[in-house]
């Protein structure tokens, strides 16, 4: 069970390096250029997506490696007022919409996590994004390809298991954090 998990692991981990490589880098730079020019990052996602959301909202605003100044990042899975008024008078479909449109500007990033790439609410929330002139980009895996590709930065795991995408992803977040630090300091 362990060495299978792993090998598996590993050899996504090295597809997503060969498949990601050129998106990847695109997705760090827009990343650094958003924060370095003062410009928020807005991550969201389900589930396990949205623990990632707060995971690297609190590494942009705390620290990843380097004491630094806090970078503007907000998850937006962790205001249950907001999520639960917006499903209420709305629709779920909206939750995240309704935040990035909010503070949304140009310049800004929305950051969607979606191991499939398909729940209506991220795709509408990429929308919103997109309508206000923001960088939209979106992590998912091999199932979410097509959705992927209608955004400025789509990165997609290669892979269909929901594991090993959240897996990667993490290492993906890590990736866009530690650019995020590296533009503003230079």
């Amino acid at each position: 069970m362990i060495d299978e998990h792993l090998s598996a692991l590993a050899a996504t981990a090295l597809a997503a390096r060969e498949s990601m490589k050129p998106a990847l880098e695109a997705a760090c730079a827009a990343v650094a250029a958003a924060v370095g020019g003062g410009n928020k990052v807005l991550a969201f996602g389900n589930g396990g997506s949205a623990t990632q959301a707060q995971h690297f909202a609190a590494e942009l605003v705390v620290r990843y490696k380097d004491d630094r100044p806090g970078l503007p990042s907000i998850a937006l899975t962790c205001d249950g007022a907001i999520l639960t008024a917006c499903a209420n008078d709305y629709a779920y479909d909206y939750v995240f919409a309704r935040q990035v449109a909010a503070p949304g500007r140009p310049g800004a990033v929305a950051l969607g996590l979606s191991t499939a790439g398909t729940s209506p609410h991220g795709v509408r929330a990429l929308e919103a994004a997109r309508s206000r002139g923001m960088v939209t980009l979106l992590v998912t895996g091999s199932r979410g390809a097509a959705e992927a590709a209608r955004w400025d930065h789509g990165l997609v795991v290669p892979s269909a298991e929901t594991a090993h995408v959240q897996e990667v992803t993490l290492a993906v977040l890590h990736l866009l954090c530690k650019a995020a630090e590296d533009g503003v300091r230079s």
